[in-house]
């Protein structure tokens, strides 16, 4: 399936929604300079393309300030990368899981509430069956999020 073409105002909306995705359409199409149907056709034909495939919750920095974040570099067994992410999944810690290329074969963020807990949940995912390795790096600052 090819990506589909998207026009400058398209990349525009996407930037908007990216920034609040519950906008309503008429702030969406005052800042646009279009009109209110417009802008909800454009939507409706961007969710048809699965450009926008649906609405998520982020949560605030202030709600996740308290914790200890991390980014987990995980080394895999040779074809275990379907177990380990159904495992992955179920720590409620780990807020994403990347795959990616080079020397690891996973990269997980997590969050924690304190350091102890950070070494303990580690230990957890290093102890999945068919986890080779794990290096960690602490997060100490956030200094670019869009």
């Amino acid at each position: 399936m090819t990506s589909p073409a998207l026009d400058a105002t398209d990349l525009a909306l996407l930037a908007l929604l990216r920034e609040d995705a519950r906008t309503p359409t008429a702030v969406l199409a005052r800042a646009l300079k279009l009109s209110r149907t417009t802008v909800q056709s454009r939507m409706e034909r961007l969710q048809r393309q699965r450009v926008i495939s649906g609405y998520t919750v982020t949560v605030p920095d202030a709600l996740e300030a308290g914790l200890v974040r991390a980014h987990v570099l995980i080394t895999l067994a040779p074809k275990r990368s379907a177990a380990i992410e159904l495992a992955l999944r179920k720590i409620a810690e780990v807020r994403v899981l990347h795959s990616v290329s080079g020397p690891f074969d996973l990269i997980a963020i997590v969050a924690a509430t304190s350091i102890g807990e950070l070494d303990a949940l580690i230990d957890r995912i290093g102890a999945l069956d068919g986890v080779e390795r794990t290096t960690s790096a602490i997060v100490l600052s956030t200094r670019i999020q869009r």
